[in-house]
């Protein structure tokens, strides 16, 4: 199977394969394109290949940096045991940029992406430019009111929200097994099956496959209860906001926006049940460059 580096070279745009320390920690990422820094930050069970098919279109107009968070992409005697706060996750990329020669960019983030994507604008704002929030926003005190038993019909248990609660466990049980999660979540929550390759969805078993991958990627929901109470301090972000939603997460994510940020325009992704640049990466890839060209 590919490593990281042979991923990038297969994508337009001259992507590579890099790392850099950042926070106390080994940030991997991979950049291309030129021109103002965008910064793409995904979701969980993911890593930055799920941005593959919008990254050559963004590539043309942007300088395109994509981030696997703190824990992925690394070896696993280097993944970090804490830090896990979306706070502080969005501090790494803070200062992945500042390092990179950077000081603002627009930022895009997918589901735990973009939770770190709006700590990071609402703790950097002199550093964001305009924020992408793609079917999440951030964990806030309605969590703890999500049912872990719903009637029938009204969609499915969100299952993993309580079980990478749990340590130790989620270890014993998965490693080694990270394609049988990988499925079962694509399975249920992906409109067009074609739409992630056997191929891709190898890539990202492998970064959720290990112990110490289980352990570090379980750390972000872990972090929940830091994150509810982090965002009771934030203030308002103010930066241009386009929020794009499954019709399933449509509603939700409106409402919380509406007492978070100023500035926010809704689209509605009809296409896709939550892996939205995978979905449906034509309308995300349209949706995003036009919000970010003003």
């Amino acid at each position: 199977m590919p490593d990281n580096a042979e991923l990038a070279a297969t994508l337009d745009g001259d992507f590579r394969s890099e790392y850099a320390e950042v926070n106390g920690t080994r940030l991997h990422y991979v950049t291309g394109g030129s021109g103002d820094p965008v910064v793409l930050l995904h979701g969980w069970p993911e890593t930055w290949w799920a941005f593959r098919k919008i990254m050559p279109q963004l590539a043309e107009r942007y300088r395109v940096i994509a981030v696997d968070h703190r824990g992925i992409g690394i070896p696993d005697e280097l993944k970090p045991v804490d830090g896990f706060s979306k706070k502080n996750m969005a501090r790494d990329v803070h200062e992945l940029l500042r390092s990179l020669g950077h000081s603002s960019a627009h930022v895009v983030g997918h589901d735990m992406g973009a939770m770190v994507a709006f700590s990071f604008a609402a703790n950097h704002p002199e550093a964001t430019r305009r924020l992408v929030l793609l079917d999440v926003v951030h964990p806030d005190e309605t969590y703890y009111s999500r049912p872990m038993l719903r009637r029938p019909g009204t969609g499915f248990n969100m299952w993993w929200m309580a079980f990478n609660q749990v340590r130790d466990l989620p270890e014993q049980l998965l490693a080694g097994r990270g394609r049988y999660l990988i499925d079962w979540l694509y399975t249920h929550s992906l409109r067009n099956q074609e739409a992630v390759t056997p191929l891709d969805r190898a890539v990202y078993a492998r970064a959720y496959d290990t112990p110490a991958g289980i352990r570090a990627t379980n750390g972000y929901y872990q972090a929940y209860h830091q994150d509810i109470e982090d965002l009771k301090e934030y203030g308002k972000v103010t930066a241009p906001v386009l929020a794009l939603a499954a019709p399933t997460q449509f509603d939700q994510v409106r409402e919380q926006l509406s007492g978070i940020a100023t500035d926010v325009r809704m689209v509605r992704v009809e296409n896709s049940v939550h892996w939205l640049a995978e979905d449906d990466p034509d309308l995300v890839g349209r949706e995003v460059l036009g919000f970010l060209t003003g």
